[in-house]
């Protein structure tokens, strides 16, 4: 890690995201905040993302990886040369109010018992139509945008509300609960990994924060692609990780219940053709979605003794109890109905 140097560090994580670049780069050109440093972590692009940014923004770093990491491994792969006292991860598909920053940190230098904030996450398309403000999750690991497809102006709430996590699509960490609870755990690769992140450091006994008037807007799905049967088999593999490492021991007996009872509601939504159940239902891979489904679950199970281990290696450092835990799910829990119609 680099001589503290800035006062944040904004990491982005690019896969042939070149056509999204400019109206990312120049949201950030336009910020009132200027004390801040810009990590592009290029994941083996091949549509010139590199070339561009150096030709038309020299001011980016830029970290050129041979593979695809992930976002988790890019991420990770951008926080070895980060010098902020924050770190922040923001997605290539988004585009941020030039105040966002300054309001992002603000409201962490006048709250230091919190080590995660969230920027209200707006669609792009309409900017009063919520895509994520917070993250809450479901009894399984599932997790979700916290007032996902609501209106903004049906809300009200103060400029700082009391959240369980951050989404990274553009989420504030600050640097001392990093250097605690590690950062993005690279074995996710994608989806989930943020979930997982934002339990370790409510674990570690930090608190969560939204910042109401930090605004970004996002093209959904763009960076990681529409519904595929890949994101699905990531999303249902990570999804028990995240239970696996954090969740209370008896909410982890009761997952092949909660697992039951998801299954019943995917049904459902299929059936009614309702968000990504309509997607499934006019697929013509459907077989093919059925198998990442299972491979899913046989490799969250295969990797279940690695979890474990990862699980008694953070009880070193955890600070909340089971049943402190437990009430701190439910506060912000998530029923698979919300899960699936706000899809």
């Amino acid at each position: 890690m680099p001589t503290r140097g800035v006062k944040a560090s904004i990491i982005i994580v690019n896969w042939n995201g070149k056509a999204h670049l400019p109206d990312y780069l120049e949201s950030l050109k336009a910020q009132t905040f200027k004390d801040f440093e810009t990590i592009l972590v290029d994941n083996g692009s091949s549509d010139g993302s590199l070339e561009f940014v150096d030709k038309h923004y020299p001011w980016v770093k830029t970290v050129a990886l041979p593979a695809n990491r992930g976002f988790a491994g890019g991420n990770n792969a951008g926080y070895l040369h980060a010098s902020g006292d924050y770190i922040i991860t923001l997605n290539n598909d988004t585009e941020a109010e030039p105040t966002w920053l300054e309001e992002l940190v603000r409201v962490t230098d006048e709250n230091p018992a919190v080590g995660m904030v969230a920027s209200r996450i707006c669609s792009y398309n309409d900017h009063d139509v919520i895509d994520s403000l917070g993250v809450k999750v479901c009894s399984d690991g599932m997790s979700r945008g916290a007032f996902r497809l609501q209106r903004f102006s049906d809300l009200a709430l103060g400029k700082t509300e009391e959240i369980l996590m951050p989404s990274a699509c553009a989420a504030l960490y600050r640097h001392r609960m990093i250097e605690t609870v590690g950062f993005f755990d690279e074995d996710f690769f994608a989806y989930c990994e943020d979930t997982d992140l934002g339990m370790r450091g409510r674990l570690a006994g930090w608190r969560a924060v939204l910042a109401r008037d930090t605004v970004v807007y996002h093209k959904y799905s763009q960076t990681g692609g529409a519904f595929s049967p890949f994101k699905l088999y990531l999303v249902e593999r990570n999804h028990y990780w995240v239970a696996f490492k954090t969740y209370p021991l008896t909410w982890i007996l009761a997952l092949p219940v909660a697992t039951l009872l998801r299954y019943l509601e995917q049904v459902r939504v299929v059936l009614a053709s309702r968000g990504t159940g309509q997607q499934f239902a006019v697929s013509s891979s459907k077989a093919a979605y059925i198998m990442a489904l299972v491979r899913g679950v046989v490799d969250a199970l295969k990797m279940l003794p690695k979890m474990r281990a990862k699980r008694r290696t953070f009880a070193a450092i955890r600070r909340l109890g089971d049943q402190e835990l437990g009430q701190l799910l439910r506060t912000y829990s998530l029923s698979f109905r919300e899960l699936f119609d706000a899809s």
